[in-house]
């Protein structure tokens, strides 16, 4: 790209196949399947398919940072989710586009980044608003599988043209839990009996609307539909969206049990960080809104929630995590029941993260690892772990409050950067399907293409030993407005375009013209250089610090590529 009107990355540095030492043997072949410069044949024909194609169980979580016990974190009680990961290849640095549900949807089941999705808010639909982009789904589909929606996999609403993106994806309309629209009803108890639309929200489900909750209906939905799948001679893609630990952090109260408070502290960094330029910042205006935090009057945009709250939310949302993952052992159990667990790939991940107090922040809406970072793994029966012999359960049901809840191996963890735009291809290479071939620039025209591992020929030598991953976030002002976290299209003012390395976090704030979807790249607002090493948590900016003026000005380059 040249000149001051340019378009932003959508090529990716050069991936090193290094991985943690002393990963076993199946791992590397695995990674060679999933991560090789390969060619790209041409797609197969509609209807085409090799026989004998596995099936494909895809779970995503919603708002779901990598707190999972399977990542390392000790708080965290996730059984069922670690026993997956312990069959798994799992991904230790995977990242999100856009740290928001809709933009993040789109991009990773088109494989398309939100500049070229053009979605950035809940607005617009892809085929109309930017190009007629093939989804994972609809290329399964083309391929003869039998795809299955349940739950949030799209983002609902005009995101995906208010059907799923139905007939285009899915073979029959999907499935939304009844439950969802009491979302933000008024069902949490406060202190003083009465009912309200709270953030921190332990519920007894008996006293819930139809006295469930959306998350146990797609399970039951999800489980009806295994067995009815087993019988059609076609294999499937059955897609499971849960919505925890989306907030409201409504929950089943007896998972508070779990999460004693005394057991619950602040984030590492609960401050908001002296050198965080005012345009990185998100002033959480949708926490800001419920009901029980409205309460505490806190001032805007960098008033700190009260210390004793920070640990309810944080509590909270770890109950919600856990309460997730008794839903994913459930849906696990029951692939196992219907005797599809030998011959049907789990591919687990999330659509973006979210802060819990980390730089005096909570959700989601920056550029920051805790809000890009994603769980990520890979379950392929007789590679990533053998087949059970008869009588062995390979996914028996944990309960986290009467089975014993131990450390678990974490699967074959691979340290290296992934995006979520290469999910696409990766299940492709799984299945055997050709891979949609390398988007070209620009690839609004094409319809089958992948911009996942797009290789970065304009990266510098040394930066080709460094894998590099790609996430911006919009801004409609240079400090917080009320809209910062969540600014309409034609708000935007300033993109957030930044780099994930090996060994550091570069952003740049740059002038953007959202009637043109054009990046002035020259035009900086503000930078930010986050060095992993030392500074794990991101809280020391050194982007005007001269001592790292000449890797400021290669990273600026890189971004301009």
């Amino acid at each position: 790209m040249s000149g001051a009107a340019a378009r932003p990355p959508g090529s990716r540095g050069h991936r090193s196949p290094a991985m943690q030492r002393g990963a076993a043997a199946a791992a590397l072949a695995l990674l060679a399947v999933l991560t090789c410069c390969r060619a790209h044949p041409e797609p197969q024909p509609h209807g085409a398919r090799d026989q004998g194609h596995m099936n494909v169980l895809f779970i995503i979580a919603d708002d779901l940072r990598t707190s999972l016990g399977c990542y390392g974190d000790p708080l965290v009680k996730s059984p069922n989710i670690d026993q997956l990961a312990s069959k798994s290849i799992v991904f230790k640095n995977a990242f999100a586009q856009q740290a928001l549900c809709g933009p993040s949807r789109t991009s990773f089941l088109t494989s398309r980044r939100p500049d070229t999705t053009r979605l950035f808010d809940h607005n617009s639909y892809w085929r109309t608003h930017a190009g007629n982009y093939t989804t994972l789904p609809q290329y399964l589909k083309m391929n003869s599988f039998l795809t299955l929606s349940v739950g949030k996999v799209f983002h609902p609403g005009i995101v995906s043209n208010h059907t799923d993106d139905y007939p285009y994806s899915w073979s029959i309309p999907p499935f939304h839990p009844s439950t969802q629209k009491y979302k933000n009803a008024k069902v949490c108890k406060g202190p003083d009996g009465k009912r309200y639309a709270n953030l921190v929200c332990p519920v007894d489900v008996k006293e819930m609307p139809e006295q469930t909750l959306p998350d146990i209906q797609s399970t039951d939905e999800a489980i009806r539909l295994l067995k009815k799948v087993k019988s059609t001679g076609n294999p499937f893609f059955l897609a499971v969206g849960y919505h925890k630990p989306h907030i409201p952090l409504k929950y089943p109260e007896e998972f508070l049990k779990l999460y004693p408070l005394e057991e619950i502290h602040l984030a590492p960094d609960p401050k908001v960080p002296s050198k965080l330029p005012p345009v990185a910042y998100n002033p959480w205006t949708d926490v800001r809104s419920r009901d029980d935090v409205r309460a505490l009057n806190i001032s805007f945009p960098y008033g700190p929630i009260p210390d004793d709250f920070q640990v309810l939310i944080r509590q909270s949302y770890f109950a919600a995590v856990s309460y997730m993952d008794t839903q994913v052992g459930r849906l696990l159990n029951a692939l196992e029941e219907q005797g599809l667990a030998n011959n049907t790939i789990v591919v687990f991940t999330s659509d973006h993260g979210w802060s819990l107090g980390e730089h005096g922040e909570w959700a989601k809406y920056s550029n920051f690892d805790v809000a890009t970072r994603v769980p990520l793994m890979f379950y392929v029966p007789g590679l990533t772990a053998a087949l059970p012999l008869p009588k062995q359960r390979a996914f028996p049901f944990i309960n986290p409050f009467t089975d014993k809840v131990g450390n678990r191996p974490r699967g074959l963890m691979v340290e290296y950067n992934v995006e979520l735009v290469d999910l696409f291809p990766m299940v492709c290479q799984l299945l055997g399907l050709p891979v949609p071939p390398p988007c070209p620039k620009p690839s609004f025209h094409v319809e089958l293409c992948t911009e996942g591992e797009r290789w970065n020929h304009g990266a510098t030598s040394d930066a080709k030993d460094e894998s590099f991953v790609f996430t911006q976030y919009p801004r409609p002002a240079d400090i917080p407005q009320p809209n910062s976290d969540l600014p309409l299209l034609d708000d935007i003012r300033i993109m957030g375009y930044s780099i994930r390395s090996n060994d550091y976090r570069f952003t740049e704030w740059v002038s953007y013209n959202p009637s043109t979807f054009t990046a002035n790249l020259t035009d900086i607002h503000a930078g930010e250089l986050y060095l992993h090493m030392s500074d794990p948590g991101q809280d020391n900016n050194l982007y005007n610090n001269l001592e790292f003026a000449a890797l400021v000005h290669k990273l600026s380059a890189l971004i301009k590529v």
